[in-house]
């Protein structure tokens, strides 16, 4: 029999924990720590958001759900990893700590045969002094909690603008180097296509402020894509959607500084400079958790299992950006020193950063970091669990399931604007994520046939579509697996 504990319950967790208990039978058991009591599918937080749609749409409990299926669920958080047991335990095991229930506050060895470290990032909120979701007017669409509130920011805002007050918004990333462009895209579209609905867009003044060197950088560097009959940069697309609906734009911005309607900002060149606002929306930095793991002899290993997120089957040599490649990215997520331990989704230590360095004239990095969310997470979770479901079934060591971001391609939709008849859908798709500009070198590192944008209502349809597909799916209800990551 074994035991396969998954932390964390979002997109890579859940996929994993659910791949696993259908393919495996009941004498293995398969076991999820969580501290989240319930499942989000965050692609929906931006409707959330903008009011258009009630968070209970997308979430649910898991405990019901969990113990349907026959999956443990220990609403606990991960506190500190011993892979190699310890003088009392000889088994590997998380020291696990209850956040809700009779338990609340008391420790546990969750012990295991395999892990899969799923627990995805830390928002990093204070990495940027005064970036407090719901304080100094600025808002955060990571959480249901967080869209809620930002949808009462938001709200307020429309109704001074009703009034006759003017006033400017401002989107983007809230540090040098946020990652999660896309989000803060998709939000700033659908924010502006709802002051559109409300009549009192001319009232509002929208500046999209990013890390980003270019626009439609999104952590990937940019992309040359198919548009039509057409070749054109990703840039050139987010260009021409922003200057069509009257959107401003701030590139190369490093915040590091709220203060109440004022978000500070260094530049490339060096300066340092102020943006106001009445409401803004800023993507914080991620991080690691800052776990720690320790070996038999309670000895501090943490760098053995952790480069701020959890180290895996990468190339971590140092190097110049221009020799990185992508062959240094994982393709089976499992750690080195201890090879029953996995890191699927943004669990993951990134080898190197996709989108180029570059440094302000004082010597500041900004720069998007790798994104590894949406269909990433959900691929990386599954060629996990399938390869620990092989493992078991053959009673030793199997990775013959690979998935580099080097050879995956991923769909990003953005829409604005919600219903069948109102609106539209920006939508992109990439192949392969990680650019490979020896295969590709005439694209930009891409495969141009596979990789393309769309506008049109075609593309919101699709939005729509994936999200009841994708709580379909969560929720585990016939056939769910049939619907891919």
């Amino acid at each position: 029999m074994s035991k396969i504990v998954v932390l964390g319950a979002g997109i890579s967790g859940h996929v994993a924990a659910s791949h696993l208990r259908r393919k495996l039978s009941k004498e293995h058991e398969v076991v999820v720590v969580s501290p989240n009591s319930n499942y989000q599918w965050i692609p929906s937080n931006i409707w959330v958001g903008i009011g258009r749609m009630p968070s209970k749409k997308i979430l649910f409990p898991l405990a019901p759900l969990y113990k349907k299926k026959g999956i443990d669920f220990k609403q606990a958080k991960a506190v500190s990893f011993h892979p190699e047991g310890d003088q009392e335990e000889n088994k590997p095991y998380v020291i696990a700590e209850y956040v809700a229930g009779n338990n609340q506050g008391t420790q546990e060895k969750v012990t295991y045969d395999y892990l899969i470290n799923a627990t995805g990032p830390k928002l990093n909120f204070e990495a940027t002094e005064g970036l407090i979701p719901g304080e100094n007017g600025t808002y955060s669409v990571c959480t249901y909690t967080h869209a809620e509130h930002a949808w009462k920011g938001l709200n307020e805002q429309i109704e001074l603008m009703k009034q006759g007050q003017k006033v400017k918004i401002l989107i983007g990333t809230g540090h040098a180097k946020a990652t999660c462009q896309g989000a803060a895209f998709e939000y700033i579209l659908n924010v502006e296509q709802e002051l559109r609905s409300h009549k009192v867009r001319d009232m509002a003044d929208i500046t999209w402020i990013s890390n980003e060197y270019k626009l439609g950088d999104f952590g990937m560097d940019g992309m040359l894509m198919s548009y039509g009959s057409i070749t054109m940069k990703s840039s050139e697309m987010v260009e021409m959607i922003f200057e069509d609906r009257n959107i401003k734009w701030i590139l190369g911005a490093g915040v590091n500084k709220i203060e109440n309607g004022l978000a500070h900002y260094e530049n490339l060149d060096g300066d340092l400079k102020t943006e106001a606002y009445d409401f803004a929306m800023l993507i914080p930095s991620f991080s690691g958790h800052g776990f720690k793991a320790y070996n038999i002899n309670n000895e501090d290993i943490t760098d053995k299992l952790f480069k701020g997120f959890m180290i895996v089957d990468a190339d971590y040599t140092p190097k110049p950006y221009e020799e990185w490649t992508v062959q240094d990215w994982p393709e089976t997520y499992q750690n080195p020193t201890y090879k029953n331990i996995f890191a699927p989704g943004i669990a993951f230590a990134p080898p190197h950063t996709i989108s180029k360095p570059r440094k302000s004239k004082n010597g500041t990095e900004i720069f998007p970091s790798p994104p590894r969310t949406g269909m990433p997470s959900g691929i990386t979770a599954k060629l996990v669990a399938d390869n620990i479901i092989d493992s078991v079934k053959k009673g030793k060591e199997s990775l013959h399931h690979k998935g580099s971001m080097g050879n995956m391609g991923a769909a990003c939709i953005a829409s604005a604007g919600y219903g069948l008849l109102d609106g539209s859908g920006i939508s992109i798709t990439t192949f392969p994520i990680i650019p490979d500009y020896v295969k590709y070198s005439e694209t930009h590192g891409r495969h141009l046939g596979k990789t393309f944008g769309s506008i049109g209502l075609a593309g919101h349809w699709l939005k729509l579509a994936l999200h009841y597909a994708f709580i379909y799916k969560a929720k585990m209800k016939p056939f769910w697996w049939l619907i891919p990551e």
